[in-house]
């Protein structure tokens, strides 16, 4: 019997530690899903800015998830993510089979955002689905083109106050691939422009570079700068999208 007892309690200690070792650990402050699945252009920026992201979450407080595989926008999926990051995900304007998001995959994404998820979207997230309406006002524009080239140019802070622009200089020069758009929301809140004549275009007006809007019940960050590698290197930059990543997760 005694025997019996101490093989019972063996084996249940074994069990104890198994399940123990199998555990996932408890995952600690927002949730983030950086997401760069792309059927169009793939930049090379995307890996580089994969590793960036991961670094500014171990270092914030912010637990990092990336994938590239759109089934990941489901219900199930979705579940305890706090911020999406749509890094560079581009279809082709000219292919309508390059829009990968199914219609439940669409559905799933609408309802994160209903519920206040937070969206920042990076460059040729501007770039993709052109055929989903609500895609494109959730972006705030869609890409139109852009001058040959990754010149120099100079981008101007034009509201200081909000959060996203935190800490980052009135004004300063970055080598990008400069876009400029179509359909732009009027009603959302510029926050940094290009200046166009900084890069050899006739151009007058001040071009959109970064915005923000509230959108549905989430919110919405976008910058058009992170085309290059660089890119996710430079402190501007990295700030910038920190600091808009805080915003749409309600994070001071």
């Amino acid at each position: 019997m005694a025997t019996m007892l101490r093989m019972l309690l063996i084996l249940f200690g074994l069990s104890t530690l198994s399940a123990s070792a199998c555990a996932q650990p408890r995952v600690h402050g927002p949730h983030v899903l950086i997401f760069s699945h792309s059927t169009g252009y793939r930049h090379a920026s995307i890996e580089p800015g994969v590793a960036a992201f991961r670094a500014m979450g171990a270092r914030a407080g912010m637990h990092m998830t990336a994938s590239e595989d759109p089934a990941i926008f489901s219900a199930e999926g979705l579940r305890g993510v706090d911020a999406i990051i749509l890094l560079s995900n581009s279809t082709r304007r000219d292919d309508p089979a390059t829009e990968f998001f199914t219609e439940a995959q669409r559905a799933a994404f609408q309802a994160f955002v209903h519920r206040g998820g937070g969206v920042v979207a990076i460059h040729a997230a501007a770039d993709s689905h052109y055929r989903w309406p609500w895609y494109v006002r959730m972006i705030g524009a869609r890409f139109d083109h852009h001058p040959p080239g990754i010149p120099a140019g100079t981008v101007h802070v034009v509201d200081p106050r909000h959060q996203a622009t935190r800490g980052l200089p009135a004004s300063w020069s970055r080598v990008d691939e400069w876009y400029y758009f179509d359909d732009i929301d009027p009603a959302m809140q510029v926050l940094v422009t290009l200046d166009p004549a900084s890069i050899g275009q006739a151009d007058f007006n001040p071009n959109p570079i970064s915005w923000a809007h509230d959108f549905e019940g989430g919110r919405v960050f976008y910058t058009a700068m992170g085309h290059t590698p660089e890119s996710y290197a430079d402190p501007l930059f990295l700030r910038h999208v920190e600091n808009g990543l805080n915003w749409v997760m309600r994070r001071r």
